[in-house]
C-alpha cells in the first residue's frame, strides 16, 4: 500500500467518499506524496513518453508556427513564450532552437514555464540552460504581455469529475472503501444545470466528464491573447465533446488499475476540446478547428524534415528516426488520437498549419 493510499484510507473512513477530481488532484499533486511531487516521469525509464521525448521534429515544427505568426503579428518585442506542463523542458528548448532561425524572435522571447513540481523545475532549469525562465504555479500569474503559449499534454492531466446517466439524473463517481481497498462508486442521483444539455445526447449508462479546471484556465489564456496579441497551440488526445469514461492510469508504460497505487502511476483523462474552445470564444478570441496531430505536423513540413535528418543516420539510427516521423503523424498512432487548437486574435490570420473553424461545422457548434 503506498503512503498515499493510507491518507485516503483514514480520509474516507473518517469523512465519507470523495470526488474523483478530488482524489486525481491528490494523486498528481500531493506535496510529499504526489506523482509529479516524487518522480520524473518521461521518457523511456519513466511511465510514458510524449510527442517532444519521441522526436526533435515535433518541437521545431511547433516552433515554425510560432514564428510565422510572430511574424505575421508585426514581430512583438518583447514577447512571452510560455509553456503549461513543460516536463523535462525538451520541448521549450527544441522551440527556442527553432525559432533562432527567424531574425530577432529568440532574443524578443522571454521564457516562462507553468509548472507545480519541484523536481521537473530543476530538470527544466538544467535543459534550458543558460536561457533565463522565470517558473509560475498557475497561467493567473503570467505577465501582461503578448503571450506565444505551448500546450502540450497539460489539460488531460487537469482533475475531471465524473458522471453516470441515470433515469433521475445524473450520478457523480466518487472514490470509496471496501475493506482496505479505494474502489470507485456513485453519488446519489441528482439533476445537474450544466449537464441539462447532454440529456438529449446520452442514454442511460452513458458516462460524461468535465474538466472544472480547464475553461477558467483557458479564459486567462484568451484573455492575455485578446488584449495582447499572441497565440497558444494546445496539443492533447481527446474528442470534441466527452461522450463515455476515458479515466486511466500509466505505470511503466502500461494501463494499471487507477485505485491500486495512488500517487505511484500517472493519472489523466481525454481532453474535451469543445469547452476549452467555447471559453476562449467568450474571452473574444478567435479558434480554429480542432485539427488532428498528424495533419498540423505535415502541413508545418515534418516530412520534409525528416528527410533532411534521415540523410545524416544510417541503421539503428534510422530505423528510430523513421518510427518517430510515423508514430508522431500516422492516423493508427498519434496523428489521429491527437487533435489540437489555435487561440488567436480575432483580427489576426489563421496560423499556419490548422483548419479554419466553419460556423455550419457541427463540430464547432
Amino acid at each position: 500500500m503506498t503512503r498515499l493510499a493510507e491518507i485516503f484510507l483514514r480520509r474516507i473512513a473518517a469523512e465519507g467518499p470523495i470526488p474523483l477530481d478530488a482524489y486525481m488532484a491528490e494523486c498528481l499533486l500531493h506535496p510529499e506524496h504526489g506523482y509529479y511531487a516524487t518522480r520524473d516521469p518521461f521518457g523511456r525509464g519513466g511511465d510514458f513518453i510524449t510527442a517532444p521525448e519521441i522526436s526533435q521534429m515535433f518541437g521545431e515544427m511547433l516552433g515554425l508556427c510560432l514564428a510565422q505568426v510572430w511574424l505575421d503579428q508585426g514581430r512583438p518585442a518583447p514577447f512571452t513564450l510560455a509553456e503549461c506542463g513543460p516536463g523535462r523542458g525538451t520541448l521549450m528548448a527544441d522551440v527556442l532552437r527553432a525559432i533562432r532561425a527567424v531574425p530577432g524572435m529568440a532574443a524578443a522571447a522571454e521564457v516562462h514555464l507553468v509548472e507545480a513540481s519541484p523536481k521537473l523545475r530543476a530538470l527544466q532549469r538544467d535543459r534550458l540552460a543558460p536561457r533565463a525562465v522565470t517558473w509560475h504555479e498557475n497561467i493567473a500569474s503570467l505577465p501582461e504581455a503578448p503571450l506565444f503559449l505551448l500546450a502540450n499534454e497539460f489539460f488531460d492531466a487537469l482533475p475531471i469529475r465524473q458522471f453516470v446517466r441515470v433515469e433521475a439524473g445524473w450520478a457523480e463517481r466518487q472514490v470509496g472503501l471496501s475493506a482496505d481497498r479505494l474502489i470507485p462508486g456513485l453519488a446519489p442521483p441528482t439533476r445537474l444545470a450544466a449537464l441539462e444539455p447532454r440529456l438529449a445526447d446520452t442514454r442511460p449508462g452513458d458516462v460524461v466528464e468535465i474538466c472544472p479546471a480547464g475553461p477558467p484556465i483557458m479564459d486567462e489564456i484568451a484573455g492575455r491573447i485578446v488584449r495582447h496579441g499572441g497565440v497558444a497551440l494546445i496539443v492533447d488526445y481527446g474528442h470534441w465533446t466527452s461522450l463515455g469514461d476515458t479515466f486511466q492510469a500509466v505505470r511503466d508504460h502500461a494501463p494499471c488499475d487507477p485505485f491500486a497505487m495512488p500517487g505511484e502511476a500517472d493519472l489523466t483523462a481525454h481532453v474535451a476540446f469543445a469547452p476549452l474552445a467555447a471559453a476562449a470564444r467568450a474571452a473574444g478570441a478567435a479558434v480554429s478547428a480542432m485539427t488532428a496531430q498528424g495533419v498540423v505536423l505535415e502541413r508545418l513540413g515534418i516530412t520534409p524534415r525528416a528527410e533532411a535528418l534521415a540523410r545524416a543516420l544510417s541503421g539503428a539510427a534510422l530505423e528510430a528516426h523513421v518510427a518517430a516521423h510515423r508514430r508522431l503523424t500516422h492516423p493508427e498512432e498519434m496523428g489521429q488520437v491527437f487533435q489540437s487548437l489555435a487561440i488567436y486574435p480575432a483580427t489576426a490570420p489563421l496560423p499556419p498549419g490548422f483548419d479554419l473553424a466553419h460556423p455550419s461545422s457541427p463540430l464547432q457548434a
